[in-house]
């Protein structure tokens, strides 16, 4: 079987893939043009895919009938159309689990990067403006108490939530599309509506998985309901937020701060005046940028396909109804 990666992976996935017989092609150069893309496709029998530049939707799918199976380099499939997929009975795969702790350390650390405004003094600090005291100047806020709203209570937000309870003692509320018995045992988290959770959050953090029927789900409307102190997290797919409505929410003092590691657009415009807030922090989608999450991405995505090539079912897949016997 030949197995296309559109990115180099760490080492420890692409010997498991060799180890296990397959044939493996890596391009020279990772930024591919659409017709490079394509061609490659073509050419294969399975692909492991790093990024969302492309889509595999309808168009794709009927120009690469020769595609067998698809693995991904990520936890969210938003970028697959997994009716098409299922129509072909391709499986597609993905690697849940492995990365939940990374990313909600990194939800935990922009929470506390807005609080105490650290971007902002990291950047009076970088240009000699470290200045006097000042008992009244560009003052965070603490979290020690406070109400952490999460919504998409799953691992990763499961994960930020154990974090915000042990670190702060918060109050976790969560909206979910089902409740978290786990979460709610363990950590007295309550379920609400939406309509509470954006009213009582003293914190909201996004952590679920994106539908495009969420698009721009927490917007203006949605901002102006929060309270006036209050923080917006998220570390999910920056198709959740709108960013013109958010940033002006934050000038207008809707809201208190935000901390995205996902951005509307994405990449972010170097010049998106939010980025010259001082109650706003951005990073670059670094939720699972650890070494330990990202060798273990490579070994699930490289199960997934090893286990394919077997004829048995992926160990993770987002679309397992292909394995139903209706199916």
């Amino acid at each position: 079987m030949k197995i296309f990666i559109n990115r180099r992976i760490p080492e420890v996935g692409i010997k498991m893939l060799e180890d296990a017989g397959l044939e493996i092609f890596i391009p020279e150069h990772e930024n591919l043009s659409h017709d490079e893309w394509m061609s490659y496709c073509k050419s294969h029998d399975a692909i492991l895919s790093v990024g969302m530049d492309f889509k595999f939707d309808k168009d794709f799918f009927n120009e690469c009938p020769n595609i067998k199976a698809i693995a991904l380099y990520s936890v969210g499939f938003d970028h697959v159309d997994i009716k098409e997929a299922n129509q072909r009975n391709i499986p597609v795969g993905n690697t849940p689990d492995v990365l939940s702790k990374a990313t909600s350390d990194v939800a935990f650390l922009l929470m506390q990067a807005v609080a105490r405004r650290a971007s902002y003094n990291f950047e009076k600090v970088k240009d000699g403006n470290w200045g006097d005291f000042e008992p009244l100047h560009a003052l965070g806020q603490e979290l020690y108490g406070k109400t952490l709203g999460i919504f998409g209570l799953g691992r990763i937000g499961f994960e930020m939530a154990k974090k915000s309870k042990a670190a702060f003692d918060m109050d976790i509320i969560y909206h979910n599309r089902h409740k978290n018995e786990e979460a709610e045992k363990e950590l007295n988290a309550k379920y609400v509506s939406f309509e509470e959770l954006v009213s009582r959050s003293d914190v909201l953090s996004v952590h679920a998985n994106f539908k495009p029927e969420q698009k721009e789900l927490f917007n203006a409307e949605i901002f102006k309901k929060m309270k006036p102190d209050s923080i917006f997290i998220n570390t999910a797919r920056g198709g959740f937020h709108n960013q013109k409505d958010l940033y002006e929410a934050l000038i207008s003092k809707q809201i208190w701060g935000a901390g995205l590691d996902v951005t509307n657009p994405e990449p972010i415009f170097k010049d998106d005046p939010i980025l010259e807030l001082s109650n706003v922090c951005v990073l670059p989608h670094i939720g699972s940028a650890t070494i330990e999450a990202r060798n273990a991405m490579a070994k699930l995505a490289a199960e997934n396909l090893i286990a394919f090539s077997k004829g048995q079912k992926m160990p993770a897949c987002a679309n397992p109804e292909i394995y139903s016997d209706n199916n």
